[in-house]
């Protein structure tokens, strides 16, 4: 559309005006002036219709210069070119960046317009900085194929963020390479430095912070002082300790103080009292859920184990993570122990640990081996497959499997077909 707008000037002056040279208010055009005007403009109007949209025009190839010489810039070409990335690679990681940054500006037409992805200045610019604290040309590129928005990013922002993880945080280069991999946005975002600091002493060390933000990086970008400081001083009031509070989703401890609370008297209500070493999955499981699915859940368990309310609280207290699996999952494996298996379903009320473990991998191979031995008289009866199903596997094999090979043969073979998935043959 832009193209015929720009040229409406010049293609009106080409039509032919009533009157001559008549000044003064000019009367609508003639029906001859309309189709002339028409005949020019619909030729670029269905150009102008077949091209992408600015952004996504944008987002492949811009031009470095307005001449209609000057050879393009391709991100894709200059990532493999500075960055050393294989073609389809650095395709990935330049669409990713064009449409993060998108996604990212809530004013499109101005981010095309101060778009910083036009031409290798801003790249280069960028890419600079880490090479200046040591990064090598191998690091840079699996940070910038982790954050390709690093690309847009301001190089005056964040040259002296980085220079703080070597100067006044003291990271090694090796250690800022590694943090940056999965920590990149959070450097593009704030000041990250002071949050490094807190929870660098909290967990103990960088490496152990490190460990927590490879499954929840987002922890270090939220508010030190209104939100992390606060929260945690709840949590470590409700015992929860520093080991369990890594174990937490970073965004349970990023959540509104506020609503924390309320995650912590709703874990309450399910019977997990503050004290027990349960009650920090019961807030990871009420952060998931909310209420009205936790009360179908226990609906569920009660109507499905045929047992009181205060059986299923019981279970849920030893074992809050039963609330979070899906009710499909939770009633093929409470038909498997109770059809097949023969368990009562009390025993399993005091066992919910046993939901914790996969129907497929890990209970139907164990009850295989243990009808096969229990057959062979191999097993005592009086062992309990509870006893069977918590034994890790090394344990299991070998106390089970290995230790019976020579009067079982094909044991460890039907063991193996049944943790694929496979119905074994008779043994």
């Amino acid at each position: 559309m832009y193209i015929g707008i720009r040229h409406f000037g010049e293609f009106y002056a080409k039509v032919p005006k009533a009157g001559g040279g008549s000044t003064g208010s000019s009367p609508p055009p003639p029906p001859a002036a309309m189709l002339f005007l028409r005949r020019q403009l619909l030729p670029l109007l269905r150009a102008a219709s077949s091209l992408p949209s600015p952004i996504h025009h944008c987002a492949r190839v811009l031009s470095t210069s307005t001449s209609a010489s000057a050879a393009p810039f391709s991100l894709e070409d200059y990532l493999v070119a500075s960055c050393g990335l294989a073609p389809a690679q650095a395709s990935k990681t330049a669409q990713k960046a064009f449409d993060g940054a998108s996604k990212d500006s809530r004013k499109a037409f101005e981010e095309i317009s101060n778009c910083r992805l036009n031409s290798a200045s801003n790249p280069d610019a960028v890419l600079a900085l880490p090479s200046g604290v040591g990064l090598s040309r191998a690091d840079i590129a699996a940070v910038v194929v982790a954050d390709p928005l690093l690309l847009r990013s301001s190089p005056n922002k964040i040259a002296p963020r980085l220079l703080a993880l070597r100067d006044r945080l003291g990271l090694s280069t090796p250690q800022i390479a590694r943090f940056l991999q999965v920590g990149s946005s959070s450097v593009r975002n704030c000041d990250v430095v002071p949050r490094l600091e807190f929870f660098i002493s909290f967990f103990g060390s960088f490496e152990q912070l490190l460990v927590v933000m490879k499954k929840h990086s987002r922890i270090v970008t939220y508010d030190l002082e209104r939100v992390i400081k606060r929260n945690i001083a709840l949590l470590r009031q409700c015992g929860v300790s520093v080991q369990q509070i890594a174990q937490l989703k970073g965004r349970v401890l990023g959540s509104n103080p506020k609503r924390m609370k309320e995650l912590v008297l709703r874990a309450e209500r399910l019977g997990v009292p503050r004290s027990s070493r349960m009650f920090w999955q019961a807030l990871t499981v009420v952060a998931q859920i909310n209420k009205e699915k936790v009360a179908a859940r226990l609906v569920f368990l009660k109507g499905a184990l045929g047992c009181q309310e205060s059986e299923v609280s019981t279970a849920v207290s030893k074992m809050p993570n039963i609330l979070g699996i899906s009710e499909e999952c939770l009633h093929r494996k409470i038909q498997f122990l109770i059809k097949e298996v023969g368990l009562e379903p009390q025993y399993i009320l005091h066992r919910p640990s046993l939901f914790a473990y996969s129907l497929e991998k890990r209970l139907v191979p164990r009850h295989c081996v243990m009808k096969v031995l229990l057959a062979k008289g191999l097993l005592d009866s009086n062992r309990s497959f509870y006893t069977l199903v918590v034994r890790g596997e090394e344990t299991f094999k070998l106390r089970y499997i290995n230790k019976n090979k020579d009067s079982v043969p094909g044991l460890a073979d039907a063991y193996a077909t049944a943790c694929g998935g496979a119905v074994p043959s008779a043994v």
